[in-house]
């Protein structure tokens, strides 16, 4: 296997880096509850997606 012959330097390595930053995940709202949630995916609120209920939500005690 070859190894590196220099280092890299502070600058090249923190240019590589840039683009590792952590990015915010898209939330929507549940037009039925209005909850945020992750797009295209049922509401684990109250389990609505495109407007009929697919999930079956425990109520809380």
């Amino acid at each position: 296997m070859p190894n590196p012959k220099r280092r890299h330097s502070k600058a090249r390595t923190s240019k590589r880096r840039a683009h590792d930053a952590l990015v915010s995940v898209g939330l929507s709202e549940c037009p039925n509850c209005h909850e945020r949630k992750l797009p295209h995916r049922a509401c684990p609120k109250c389990g609505n997606y495109k407007g009929r209920d697919v999930l079956e939500v425990k109520e809380a005690s």
